[in-house]
């Protein structure tokens, strides 16, 4: 069973980021979130299946090998979040595993309707399993979650596929100290982490030959003319990749092939780029182990297990707040 909660348009909230990101000195940015509407999540889930980006597999193998290990560490009864389900493919194995011990209210929080209706599908048959689809905010659907939740049940949160990469160093325990808050102590969170590589692998992980990923990152592009009206020539943008030795990341950038100047009327705002001047989409951090440790203790948790996948460096942490 499927019980949906929409919230309302947010085109307000699209366009003042815009022009923030836009206008701001030296460095052009639009927030990553943003290239997760319907198309972006549709091109996002053929990235996974691309034989250059092991990451999504290789969190496929950790979890069918250990999902059973996992879920004997946790309490009974436990209820589940999750941080941006997708489709629900990967969270099934643990789900499933859950479920054979009792009844699971599961509720994935996601920004994308059509993100939410394809969890559904992918785990509708389900019988101990109930679904409350959160369209949301991360944090904002958390709290929802934690004030639904009975006294007796533990949480567990899940925050798959190495989406904690996104946020930079010093942002991604910052949001980790914010969801540790919310959270009692004795609740879990099950982070994906994707670990440090050679150099070549990234690249080719984030730029692949058949150009989804760039196909990906320039819908954002589309998405901005979509609904603030701008007139990006979408073609003039190129898919361009900087890696960022000292911090071990790689970060997704729109560069400008030629001078132009784009409106966005939404945003009431015109924008000049030179020529190979760019837009900053996306950062994906690759973690070390001890820098997990690191995190993990500064923002209010302690380490209740960890599993690596033997093919592709990639982590599954589980953590139980302190």
């Amino acid at each position: 069973m499927l019980t949906s909660t929409l919230t309302a348009s947010k085109q307000s909230e699209f366009a003042m980021q815009v022009r923030d990101g836009l206008i701001r000195p030296g460095q052009k940015e639009l927030p990553s979130k943003y290239l997760y509407d319907d198309i972006g999540s549709a091109l996002f889930e053929l990235i996974c299946k691309l034989p250059e980006y092991g990451l999504t597999r290789a969190e496929e193998r950790i979890l069918s090998r250990h999902a059973s290990e996992i879920v004997d560490r946790l309490p009974k009864p436990i209820a589940v979040a999750e941080l941006g389900s997708g489709t629900g493919k990967k969270t099934r194995l643990i789900l499933e595993a859950l479920c054979r011990r009792h009844t699971v209210s599961y509720y994935p929080i996601e920004i994308s309707s059509a993100a939410l209706a394809c969890c559904e599908r992918e785990l509708h048959d389900m019988r101990s399993l109930t679904i409350v689809g959160l369209e949301r905010e991360y944090l904002d659907g958390l709290l929802e979650v934690a004030a639904r939740r009975a006294e007796d049940q533990r949480l567990l949160v899940l925050f798959l596929g190495s989406t904690i990469g996104n946020f930079g160093d010093d942002a991604s325990t910052k949001f980790l100290k914010q969801l540790r808050d919310i959270l009692w102590d004795g609740d879990f969170l099950l982070l994906g982490a994707d670990l440090q590589k050679p150099v070549g692998s990234l690249l080719a992980a984030y730029d692949d030959p058949l150009g989804i990923t760039a196909a990906f990152n320039r819908n954002l592009l589309v998405r901005v003319n979509r609904e603030l009206g701008a007139d990006f020539a979408i073609d003039q943008f190129a898919h361009h990749l900087i890696f960022d030795e000292q911090t071990h990341s790689i970060e997704m950038h729109l560069r400008a092939r030629s001078q132009q100047i784009v409106s966005i009327p939404a945003a009431d705002i015109t924008v000049k780029f030179a020529r190979d001047e760019t837009i900053w989409t996306e950062t994906c951090h690759k973690f070390s182990l001890p820098e997990l440790q690191r995190i993990a203790h500064d923002a209010g948790f302690r380490s209740a297990g960890s599993w690596l996948d033997a093919d592709w460096p990639f982590t599954e942490q589980l953590w139980q707040s302190a």
